[in-house]
């Protein structure tokens, strides 16, 4: 009795928890997605890994699950808790506010998917049935996986959330469908299902709106985490079994569960509860996916199975990526955006699954469609990395033509601003206080674009690149002021710049004294360390701030600026100012300068 226990159900539990509970740190400590390792997981102790090895090495039993039933229940907690969570993030009140997003590019980019899997199916030959239920399971994307990679803060983050809620709202009807059309039933016996989920549905919207806050309220005067808890997942039982009594999966009552409670007040204490259960659910989930897995199928069919998933990611970038456009979002976000949400998602294999068992699909089409899916699922974080990198290409390739025009049309004898972070915002406002006529250049795409919409004069641009510098040359640049947080770019650039400008001045922002004397020796004009200022101006604000007169303080301020700079010029070995001993007022004099407007620096 104790050694069929032990390698039975409790058995099979140790293998399960004990891989989510080694992959979730492992992984996190190297700082790699785990939908990986748990995919891999699986697929090591699953029935076609060392699960296939038991019947030779009997030992194998407490570190594996030969039987691919025995995964079912691990698979179906998995399932429920995940569609539990991803109605949470669905509630009324954030469909109002975010409609138009939700139902217009979240609808047309779910439909657009799947009408265009689905047309790719019928054209290899696949019936319409299966067509239609693989182009509604494949046009889903990963929640799960997407919201922590792109938050929902920036664009990008809120365009990924918009669509994945409509898609998450939109499995509602999706698994009604499918236990509905694949239950076979026909006449009075659909019409007699399909109103009673209706009835259901609405009901338990009712009795969740009368009964969870008060419930929740009660929780929260005990001040007790764990009656939140125990609410939510009695809130998920008791959902579950009203779907079942009426014909319906479980799975349809944990996410109509979700959706209640998420339109309590008390959702987001919910979230943060279940937020660790929902995180190993997941990783029992994928670990049963990894489980379904068989390499040798893999093997026999890698090219139909990699070819299917390439045409997936394809069709579903592209139809984001357009629809994005079409709404106005800018080309960076589109294209991010886009094949962030290529892939397939959890929620595809839980349709997969749902359509077979409803007999849309035979057992070797979900099996092949499941292995699409776990591909998928598996490189998603490649997926996101290629994304930012394609955006940032689309981004810089538009400001880069912005750049080839604003630098062809600027005036003559502008000041080039060269970094614009917050050292460079400064430089710049000060320079349009005093009337002078700037052009900043930084190479962060996302902090050109903010400076922009702020109404700053910046363009993104790599001021190292050569070719970059022969263009400024013909626009003939009244000085250079170097802002970047980056010792070793500001001497490279500052021997660039020096090189192809010599009679310019070079104002360069330094770290220290030692690096002011670095960038001396590398030909700047000027080099203001960021410590010495510092000391400077705690310097002037304690003595006025101890009742000395401002003047005679400035003026000592001014004195031991110079005294300093002096001192870091002797370090630096230089006799003279370079620039041919010119400072940067002394250019609006010059004869070659005459004709350049010159800040007063």
């Amino acid at each position: 009795m104790h050694g069929e226990f032990s390698t039975s159900g409790f058995s099979d539990a140790l293998v399960v928890l004990g891989a989510a509970g080694i992959i979730i740190p492992a992984f996190t400590r190297f700082r790699i997605s785990p939908v990986i390792g748990f995919i891999l997981i699986g697929i090591f102790v699953g029935p076609f890994g060392l699960g296939a090895l038991t019947h030779s090495y009997p030992g194998l039993n407490y570190v594996s699950i030969s039987d691919a039933e025995r995964i079912e229940p691990f698979a179906e907690l998995g399932i429920v808790l995940l569609l539990f969570s991803a109605g949470l993030h669905i509630s009324f009140r954030r469909l109002q506010a975010m409609r138009h997003t939700v139902f217009g590019v979240g609808s047309a980019e779910l439909i657009g998917s799947a009408v265009l899997i689905s047309g790719g199916l019928l054209a290899f030959g696949v019936a319409p049935q299966p067509a239609i239920a693989l182009g509604l399971a494949l046009s889903l994307s990963s929640t799960a996986l997407v919201l922590p990679i792109s938050g929902v803060e920036g664009p990008v983050g809120r365009s990924a959330f918009a669509m994945l809620l409509f898609e998450d709202l939109a499995l509602v009807p999706m698994l009604f469908a499918i236990e509905v059309i694949g239950g076979h039933a026909e006449g009075r016996e659909f019409i007699r299902t399909a109103l009673l989920a209706i009835v259901l549905v609405a009901a338990m919207l009712a009795i969740g709106r009368l009964a969870l806050p008060s419930l929740f309220a009660q929780a929260a005067r005990a001040k007790n985490p764990e009656l939140f808890l125990a609410i939510s997942l009695l809130t998920v039982i008791l959902a579950s079994l009203a779907t079942s009594a009426v014909g319906l999966s479980p799975i349809l009552g944990a996410l109509i569960a979700g959706i209640l409670i998420g339109e309590t007040d008390y959702h987001a204490e919910v979230e943060t509860i279940v937020a660790p259960l929902a995180g190993l659910a997941l990783g029992i989930f994928l670990i049963t996916v990894g489980m379904r897995i068989d390499l040798r199928t893999v093997t026999q069919e890698w090219p139909t199975i990699l070819g299917a998933a390439a045409a997936v990611l394809i069709a579903k970038a592209i139809v984001t990526t357009l629809l994005l456009r079409v709404s106005g979002s800018r080309r960076a976000v589109s294209v991010e955006t886009g094949i962030l949400m290529a892939s397939p998602s959890e929620t595809s294999l839980i349709v997969i699954s749902a359509a077979a068992g409803a007999g849309l699909l035979a057992a070797s089409e979900a099996n092949f469609w499941t292995t699409v899916t776990a591909i998928g699922l598996t490189v998603t974080p490649l997926l996101a990395k290629l994304g930012r990198f394609a955006g940032k290409r689309a981004a810089a390739q538009h400001l880069a033509d912005e750049l080839d025009s604003t630098v062809e049309g600027a005036k003559l004898g502008q000041v080039f601003v060269l970094g614009f972070g917050r050292v460079g915002r400064i430089v710049a406002e000060m320079l349009e206080a005093h009337g002078k006529d700037y052009l900043a250049v930084d190479a962060d795409i996302d902090g050109v674009a903010a400076a922009r919409a702020d109404g700053y004069d910046v363009l993104f641009g790599d001021v190292s690149r050569p070719e970059f510098l022969k263009r400024l040359a013909k626009r003939e640049p009244s000085a250079f002021i170097l802002t970047m947080d980056n010792p070793v770019l500001v001497g490279r650039l500052t021997r660039a710049l020096r090189k192809a400008f010599p009679d310019l001045p070079i104002i360069a922002r330094a770290r220290d004294t030692s690096h002011a004397s670095k960038l001396y020796r590398a030909g700047v004009t000027d080099a203001v360390p960021e410590t010495l200022e510092a000391s400077l101006q705690l310097s002037e604000a304690a003595l006025v701030d101890l009742g000395v007169a401002m003047g005679p303080v400035i003026a000592s301020i001014h004195e031991k600026r110079s005294e300093l700079r002096a001192r870091i010029m002797q370090e630096a070995e230089l006799d003279e100012i370079p620039a041919l001993g010119r400072r940067l007022r002394d250019v609006q004099t010059s004869p070659a300068g005459s004709n350049r407007s010159t800040p007063a620096v």
